[in-house]
């Protein structure tokens, strides 16, 4: 295997390689948002708060019920990428960068046909306005459409993060918001397409980032380089990638479903809390990217390290990671607090709708930092390649809990704040339980004693 003189993941001060990796990822991921939130940015500016409704309510959560389900799936190629990346075994590097680009086109062409023919089906389940019914099916249907290039982006750029690259994945995204802001603007401010137009904008500029990503694998010099005639999965290293990845993959789902039991619930309380729902939840997005950032740079830390066995190093990114996104969260939380009237005036003009999405902020954004030891702990795992038990507990501490809230809570006091008060209350009881399962996990997993950031 080729190698480079030196790999910052696995070498130097540990929270300057985090933040060299960690900052192209979260720029990257909220130039990945701005997808979305230009799509309702637009379309509640040009065409009203029924498209707004109708392009993050419903629509939003059957996409991210699927997509997030195989993103999850694959993975577990990037968990088994980065280890042999740390372990210097070029040969198995190169045969799981092929079977996770294989497992991308496979997993595109399945999400295309099951979303394109039950789009109509999933959104009438989700109890979706008949204001919104005809924009959604034709917003979700276009977006489905384009789920291969979407997966190959997705799964590529994993492939470069696993092996320490987070710029190349930057720049590719820099490269398509840009191409999808334009044509946002063309089709709908300019053409009056509406809901279609974001579409389209959207499927294109995912083509795009696919065609970048490929390319740049194609033109690697190193074991990660992409050949079509490599591209067929090997079987066992498709097995362990299923392994490691279908508990991810199941949890996304148990988030989304949740979810959409939420949104399904929210649906109930008219268009305008809809649409205050929708605001509010792309500005809170912006926060998951910033946590989700650092657990991809934790996962990919111990994961490489683990494979190199320097477990001491492992530990010690988990620590730093962890004491670096609660800063983060307390700072996002105190700014979004102070600047929210104004943030949420760019996505609609509608006061009613302002004062609502500030109502649900209130009860969810000042407890960000308690979901952090959930985040880095589950991706230390997962880099290590230990994802059942994380996945289990997030899966009932959260996703279960909020479920039975909708259904046993809610109904005794229907009320928003009730809704939104899921959120905190979900996250202590999580972290409580991933507090207690983490010193049996790092024994099962070959640590002998603690390694904290402060000793050598």
């Amino acid at each position: 295997m080729q190698k480079t003189e030196h790999n910052g993941i696995i070498e130097g001060v540990i929270w300057r390689q985090l933040l060299a990796f960690f900052f192209p990822i979260l720029l990257g991921t909220l130039f990945q948002q701005l997808y979305n939130t230009v799509d309702a940015v637009v379309v509640g500016r040009f065409a009203g708060k029924a498209a707004l409704a109708a392009v993050g309510g419903s629509a939003a959560q059957i996409l991210n019920l699927l997509v997030s389900f195989f993103v999850g799936l694959s993975s577990g190629a990037t968990v088994i990428v980065s280890q042999y990346y740390g372990a210097q075994d070029g040969p198995n590097v190169a045969r799981s960068v092929h079977t996770a680009m294989w497992l991308a086109l496979a997993a595109g062409a399945v999400m295309t046909a099951l979303g394109v023919a039950l789009a109509p089906f999933l959104l009438h389940i989700m109890n979706t306005p008949a204001d919104t019914m005809g924009d959604s099916v034709i917003y979700l249907r276009v977006i489905f459409g384009a789920m291969i290039p979407s997966m190959v982006f997705n799964v590529g750029s994993g492939v470069l993060r696993a092996v320490g690259d987070s710029k190349r994945p930057l720049y590719f995204l820099i490269a398509a918001c840009l191409l999808n802001v334009a044509l946002d603007l063309l089709f709908v401010a300019v053409l009056g397409w509406s809901v279609p137009g974001v579409a389209i904008a959207t499927a294109i500029a995912q083509t795009v980032a696919a065609g970048l990503v490929t390319f740049s694998l194609v033109r690697a010099k190193d074991d990660t380089r992409l050949t079509l005639k490599g591209l067929k999965p090997d079987m066992e290293l498709l097995r362990r990638t299923i392994r490691i990845g279908l508990p991810t993959g199941l949890q996304t789902v148990m988030y989304s479903i949740s979810n959409m039991i939420i949104t399904a619930t929210i649906n109930g309380f008219g268009t305008s809390t809809v649409a205050a729902w929708v605001t509010m939840g792309k500005v809170d997005s912006c926060y998951w990217l910033i946590n989700n950032a650092f657990g991809v740079s934790v996962m990919t830390f111990a994961g490489q390290n683990y494979g190199a066995r320097r477990l001491d190093r492992a530990e010690k990114s988990l620590f730093v990671c962890a004491g670096l996104s609660v800063a983060a969260a307390w700072l996002f939380s105190g700014t979004f607090m102070l600047l929210a009237r104004p943030v949420y005036g760019i996505f609609t003009k509608d006061r009613e709708v302002v004062d609502l999405a500030i109502s649900f902020m209130q009860w969810i954004t000042p407890y960000y930092f308690i979901f952090v030891p959930i985040e880095m702990i589950s991706g230390a795992m997962r880099g290590m390649g230990r994802t059942l038990a994380p996945t289990l507990l997030t899966a009932v501490g959260i996703c279960v809990f909020r479920v039975i809230w909708m259904f046993f809570v809610v109904p005794r006091f229907p009320e928003m704040r009730t809704i939104t008060l899921s959120y905190p209350i979900s996250w202590t009881l999580t972290t409580a339980a991933f507090l207690i399962y983490y010193p049996f996990a790092r024994r099962q997993l070959g640590f002998t004693k603690w390694t904290f950031p402060w000793t050598k």
